[in-house]
Order: structure tokens, then sequence, then C-alpha cells
């Protein structure tokens, strides 16, 4: 028997996913707290996302949302990693309140931890990723519109990491047009 590269891509890029999955899971947490939330979304569920980043595209300064949903629809796979917004208690100043109670009349404000957490475990997702020669990219805008979508509840902030298994790696040929700025 034979079996070609292409019959088993998707097939690869979803056990890629699930290492990614699990090493943003083990990943190191403030205290010990676990605060994320971990999914991965494929095939025609990536539509939807797509769609509503070509939405959000018109806002002011968000033209590059456009661009990311044409690589987003590239892409075999996109690993979301989230965290939840909860006060660890340290009073460490770090969120710019002077104590965590203040900080906790502001619940849409994330807790430094929080969000250093959820970078540590996007990290350690890419590394896997980048173990297995899987190319990717890490995005915020598809985690603007995955939280829209209530794809990840309770969670305020969201990254996403596209994965591609192709000859050419699809998420960084940019032109100057499509740029952030924009």
């Amino acid at each position: 028997m034979i079996q070609f590269e292409e019959t088993s891509r998707d097939e690869h890029l979803l056990g890629v996913a699930r290492e990614m999955m699990t090493a943003a899971r083990t990943a190191p947490k403030a205290c010990g707290v676990d605060n994320l939330q971990i999914a991965v979304v494929t095939g025609d569920d990536l539509v939807p996302l797509a769609t509503r980043m070509r939405e959000l595209s018109t806002l002011p300064q968000r033209g590059f949302f456009a661009r990311d949903a044409d690589n987003l629809m590239q892409a075999g796979a996109a690993v979301l990693i989230g965290t939840r917004i909860e006060v660890l208690r340290l009073n460490c100043g770090l969120c710019g309140f002077a104590t965590c109670a203040l900080k906790a009349e502001q619940p849409d404000m994330p807790c430094a931890f929080n969000m250093n957490d959820l970078g540590i475990a996007v990290g350690s997702a890419a590394a896997i990723a980048a173990d297995h020669r899987v190319d990717t990219r890490v995005m915020y805008s598809v985690g603007v519109a995955a939280g829209q979508l209530g794809l990840m509840p309770g969670c305020k902030a969201i990254f996403a990491i596209l994965l591609s298994a192709t000859g050419k790696n699809p998420f960084f040929d940019r032109t100057a047009a499509q740029s952030c700025k924009k």
C-alpha cells in the first residue's frame, strides 16, 4: 500500500493540534491556578470565524483582519487558547491597581498573571508545532472573532495559533498594504 502525505495531512495536523493543547494545559501557571480554556477548530468550522473577521475589518484600524481571515482559510486547523479573568490576590500592582480588591472592581481588566499564563501557554503550544515542523502564526485577530462568536465562554483574552503543512508557509508573505497600520 502507498499512502501519500496529502491524504493524511489533516489527520496529522489534528494530532499536532491535540499535542499543542496538552502543552498549553501543562504550561506553568501562576500560583498553580489554571484559568485557561483550550480548543481546536478545523474544516468548515473555520468559516464563521473568517466571516466575523471580515466584518470586523471594516472598523477603524482593523483592515488587517481581512488579511488574517484569508490566512485563517488557508489553515488546516486553529488552536484557540483563552484565559478567564481571575484575580490571584497577590496585590502585586502589575495590572495598574494598588490592590487586587481595587482591580476586582474592574472585572474586564485582566490580572497581569492571567495574561502572562496565556502567553506562556501559547509559547508552549507553538513550540510543539515547531517540533513537528508545522508552520504556524499566532493571531489575536482570530481570538477576537472567536470571543465575539462565543466559542470560548468566559474568556476575555483569546489567541489563535494557525497551523499549516503545505509546501510554503501561507502565513508570512504579507504586503505593506495589508499591515496593522491600516
